[in-house]
């Protein structure tokens, strides 16, 4: 008997009809190896695993693991468990670059992003990234500057990676159905552009201002903990305190980062 979704994993699985165009845009080659979070029912494993080398797939819910564990093809492996508290360790991964698949649950979309782009910088050879996330997720992560959606996401992500919208998908390509529309985005990650001169106040001083995007970044700012004064931190960046924190590029949240990173107080 074929399990029902369970709403407390955020579950929808993707329809037959869609995973073909899915497959399409991953564009999957027999040399490469995939690490696929959330696999469910395997819609989306099985047919990827007959043209690729390998799969590392996370499942949450132990009984989709368990079924599919026992109907998978010799190349994939399953890694039962939240994949945000994963211990799958670097020294685990298949041979060469790895790419990354996954119809991610919408409430933790976020996290995941960020623990693949943490993953990528602590030496996980990843290539991209291929993911279906909420379409207000991807409007976030690709949003341009000076625009509501631009922000922490936006910004800490596009540091990092590039970021393409590639496929949209109705309530329909689901089942159960959503009640939000997706997007198929890919990210490719790369070192970061340009380099902060500390990465992690450069993170804190982001996330902190935005707890205020409707200031001034001068007074954005205040919620940055640090010795600095905000007003003597912009003024080293050459940013007018005037502006607020979603007209700034990323090259000029890199730039205010510096001038705190010495003393890397904001932590």
């Amino acid at each position: 008997m074929t399990q029902r979704a369970r709403k407390r994993f955020g579950q929808h699985f993707l329809e037959p009809a869609w995973v073909q165009k899915v497959l399409r845009a991953i564009d999957p080659k027999p040399e490469e190896a995939f690490l696929e979070i959330g696999p469910g029912r395997g819609a989306l494993t099985l047919p990827l695993a007959a043209r690729a080398r390998a799969i590392v797939a996370f499942e949450i819910d132990r009984d989709l693991a368990a079924a599919l564990e026992a109907n998978a093809p010799p190349n994939v492996g399953i890694v039962e468990g939240d994949f945000l508290e994963s211990s799958w360790t670097v020294a685990e991964q298949p041979e060469g670059r790895l790419r990354v698949v996954g119809n991610l649950p919408y409430n933790v979309a976020s996290p995941i992003l960020f623990k693949l782009a943490g993953w990528f910088a602590g030496g996980l050879p990843i290539g991209d990234a291929t993911v279906m996330v909420q379409r207000e997720v991807a409007d976030r992560l690709t949003a341009r500057v000076g625009t509501h959606e631009y922000g922490v996401l936006t910004i800490l992500l596009g540091h990092v990676s590039s970021i393409d919208r590639l496929l949209s998908l109705p309530p329909g390509a689901f089942r159960p159905a959503p009640k939000v529309h997706s997007t198929l985005v890919r990210l490719r990650f790369h070192a970061p552009e340009p380099r902060a001169r500390d990465e992690a106040v450069f993170s804190a001083v982001v996330r902190s201002a935005f707890t205020r995007r409707r200031k001034t970044i001068a007074n954005a700012l205040a919620a940055v903990d640090a010795t600095i004064r905000p007003p003597d931190a912009l003024a080293q960046a050459g940013i007018d305190p005037r502006r607020r924190p979603e007209t700034m590029t990323i090259a000029e949240w890199v730039a205010l980062s510096d001038v705190y990173a010495p003393a890397r107080a904001v932590l």
